[in-house]
């Protein structure tokens, strides 16, 4: 098991900032683009709630794949938790959490997977998918500061 730790200040209100983070249309712009990641069941665009699952499909090491994932907690405007019901992951947690700091935001993402196939999983976690996922994120986060602090 796994977990990647990001944390970025954004210059917009609390609020902003977490309704970006859960909106379904504003991921799929943020992601990387090669990835050709869309979402094609449950919630597909706007904002998601507690309860609810989406599914995206997605392109990663050249292979198409679905991952579902439903929000198992949120409150507003402090924190929401996704986790993987169906994908390539052995177990999948992403806790999006966000605090007010003098009139900005801090955005912070602490996701923990574990990669299915015994021992060849674990070497992929530590050498491949630990710094990808990490990557991935510091990505979309800096594209979502841009779009907070230009509203």
């Amino acid at each position: 098991m796994v977990t990647v730790r990001t944390e970025m200040i954004i210059d917009a209100p609390i609020q902003v900032c977490f309704d970006l983070a859960r909106n379904i249309d504003v991921h799929t712009q943020t992601v990387w683009r090669h990835t050709k990641e869309r979402a094609v069941a449950g919630t597909i665009n706007g904002l998601i709630n507690e309860g609810e699952t989406v599914t995206f499909q997605a392109t990663h090491f050249f292979i198409r794949q679905k991952l579902t994932s439903k929000i198992t907690e949120m409150k507003s405007p402090y924190y929401f938790i996704d986790e993987m019901m169906n994908g390539a992951f052995k177990s999948l947690r992403h806790e999006h959490l966000f605090e007010e700091r003098n009139g900005m935001t801090l955005m912070k993402d602490i996701l923990v997977f574990e990669a299915p196939f015994g021992m060849i999983g674990k070497v992929a976690e530590r050498f491949v998918l630990k710094k990808y996922m990490k990557r991935f994120l510091e990505h979309r986060n800096f594209r979502l500061k841009i779009l907070a602090e230009n509203l």
